[in-house]
């Protein structure tokens, strides 16, 4: 019985290995980006209006949440995971609708992410108000920038939140 067992284990073992590997490397390394992100965060939008964000590991930390609180405007709530070479994130929106986008990292660039419209849950067409795009600056380990682009109509608005770290978070 231990020798079908010990068989077992190493018949097994490569899947787990291989299973691990499914993420590439760009992917994993940004997302380990997004991971450090975690505490809270304080900024302002283009007009100088304060905004807060907070950043927290869920689900093993298999997945980041932020919940994004922009001057006058209900908080929104991003959840970012890693999907084989990219990240994926889903947006939970005031107007009830959810956004998904994707990035697809780049080796030689994991100080920016983009993430482009995929499709939404609760949007009836594509002329409804929707987030459309992301794009995340890591400035550096205490700043990044979020540049939200909201499209309504086919015309697009694009909001940018300048974020810092609060220390000792």
């Amino acid at each position: 019985m231990n020798r079908y067992l010990s068989l077992l284990i190493l018949c097994l073992a490569p899947l787990q290995v291989l299973g691990a590997a499914g993420a590439s490397r760009p992917a994993t390394d940004s997302f380990r980006r997004l991971q450090s992100l975690a505490g809270d965060w304080r900024g302002t939008d283009e007009h100088g209006q304060a905004v807060r964000s907070r950043f927290q590991l869920v689900a093993s930390n298999t997945a980041v949440m932020e919940t994004l609180a922009p001057a006058g405007m209900e908080e929104m709530v991003t959840l970012y995971s890693v999907d084989r070479d990219a990240i994926t994130l889903v947006h939970y929106c005031p107007t009830n609708n959810q956004p998904r986008m994707r990035a697809i990292p780049r080796a030689d660039q994991i100080a920016r992410l983009v993430f482009e419209f995929q499709g939404a849950g609760n949007l009836a067409n594509l002329s409804e108000g929707h987030e459309h795009m992301l794009v995340v600056d890591f400035k550096d380990r205490d700043h990044i920038d979020e540049h939200w682009t909201w499209r309504r109509n086919g015309s697009d608005t694009e909001m940018t939140f300048r974020l810092v770290r609060i220390k000792g978070q």
